[in-house]
């Protein structure tokens, strides 16, 4: 790639934005290959190499080099996510925002999929907090529920609903982000084919939805709660012209977010509001383009009181022990019925669960544990994968690694059975899925739809 690859106008509107030094970004983008960075999970200790931490998140650390995920067991069991590293910029603000943990949040990350700002929320947060995970884009839903999955928290919600459906409950959230749709000019370096996509077009009807989608989600926010707006974008029109239309049309504050000078990250206020913002560039970061921001909201948006609903299933008592009994702490929990599954839920958010599901299409709650058979239980994957699961109540069969890549492809596993029934199977002490024990086979249950497709390079 050369300077001339870039989209007609592209670097001389740059010229006029705060921070940006032409020759150093188009020096990045020809000499410098984008870095890889992993994001760990601090629920899933595992022993997984990392070198570099990431400057503005603890749990994030850039690779000499970028391995074959694919091929990685640990990655399969939620032991790490992989994830630019400029976008981990927005666990250092939830962090900047919410010092004192003691008053349990309500989240809602708004384009959520595939989930990699959701799983940094996520790990930002405490079982007491919810999060609330949503995708416009029904076709994206399952990656995000896979990959909140593999993060094994019970304290999430998957939503499939279009913003302005969240005008039906106001003043709920205590936080949300805003990554918005964006002219993605932030990606160039990763993705040199989206430039192809850039145009001044396109950058004005990013604008215009990006405007929509925070009007329609600003009810939602409570009084003080805060917005993060995030976008991948350079452009001015994308981000400081969307804080000054934030600030003139509603009543927000900009927040100030402390940064190092060593990080490289550019600090901008906007035209008119003078509302701080943050730009990430190639060739000062390591990382690639964003730009975030944070406001809180200083008005009501009416009463949250309205919306109490504690109504609750009848469940058989003995059906409800025989699934407790595979729950740690299971009276932490609440336990509900979606046809023949049983899922828990951390109980402290069963009301908002009752309240989301009266307005919003929910397409995953809490962890899914499984279907009874008479006095048995059938597990699901997301059991296995849940950090709730009690290990004592099943049998677990430790894999090699290539043990483990032939469960992940649902081959045939090499292994000698020595038990029956039930079995997590596990990598490094990590649940990957289920297979079932019996005397001469091992029946394996990794589920179809995530099994790996390809062979690993010899």
């Amino acid at each position: 790639m050369d300077n001339y690859n870039f989209p007609p106008l592209f670097l001389e509107d740059l010229n006029a934005e705060p921070g940006f030094d032409r020759q150093n970004f188009i020096d990045a983008h020809l000499v410098e290959p984008a870095p890889t960075s992993i994001r760990i999970n601090p629920f899933k200790p595992s022993a997984t190499k990392i070198n570099g931490q990431v400057p503005w998140c603890t749990e994030g650390f850039y690779l000499d080099a970028r391995p074959s995920f694919t091929f990685d067991p640990l990655f399969h069991a939620g032991a790490y996510y992989v994830q630019e590293a400029s976008s981990m910029f927005i666990s250092h603000i939830l962090n900047t925002v919410r010092p004192d943990k003691s008053d349990p949040i309500k989240v809602l990350d708004l384009c959520a999929a595939p989930g990699g700002k959701t799983t940094l929320l996520n790990s930002a947060l405490q079982s007491a907090d919810l999060l609330v995970a949503n995708e416009i884009i029904k076709t994206r839903v399952p990656i995000l529920s896979d990959n909140l999955n593999r993060w094994g928290t019970s304290n999430t919600i998957v939503t499939n609903n279009d913003p302005k459906d969240f005008n039906a409950i106001h003043s709920f959230f205590d936080v949300i982000l805003v990554d918005a749709p964006c002219s993605g000019s932030g990606m160039f370096r990763k993705d040199p084919a989206a430039m192809n996509e850039w145009s001044e077009g396109n950058v004005n009807l990013c604008h215009q939805r990006q405007e929509r989608i925070l009007a329609d989600i600003y009810p939602a926010l409570k009084e003080d709660g805060y917005l993060i707006y995030s976008t991948c974008s350079y452009s001015h029109q994308e981000n400081e012209d969307i804080l000054d239309w934030l600030c003139t049309e509603f009543d927000l504050e900009s927040i100030r977010i402390p940064i190092y000078k060593e990080w490289g990250i550019v600090e901008t206020g906007s035209p008119v509001k003078k509302a701080w913002g943050y730009r990430f560039y190639p060739g000062k970061v390591k990382g690639e383009g964003l730009f975030a921001a944070c406001l809180r909201k200083k008005e009501s948006s009416g009463g949250i009181s309205n919306y109490k609903n504690n109504a609750q299933q009848k469940l058989p008592a003995k059906e409800m022990d025989i699934v407790k009994a595979y729950i740690n702490n299971a009276d932490d929990f609440y336990f509900f019925k979606v046809n023949d599954d049983w899922l828990a839920i951390n109980r402290e958010h069963k009301e908002s669960l009752n309240i989301l599901h009266r307005h919003l299409y929910i397409k995953k709650s809490g962890a899914r544990i499984g279907k009874l058979a008479g006095n048995d239980l059938i597990p699901d994957h997301e059991l296995a994968l849940s950090l709730i699961i009690n290990k004592d109540k099943v049998i677990s069969t430790e894999l090699t690694k290539e043990q483990a890549i032939q469960y992940l492809r649902r081959d045939n596993i090499d292994i000698a059975v020595t038990g029956k029934g039930w079995s997590l199977m596990t990598y490094e002490g990590l649940a990957l899925g289920w297979a079932k024990l019996l005397p001469n086979r091992i029946n394996n249950y990794y589920p179809k739809e995530i099994r790996i497709m390809t062979s690993p390079t010899p």
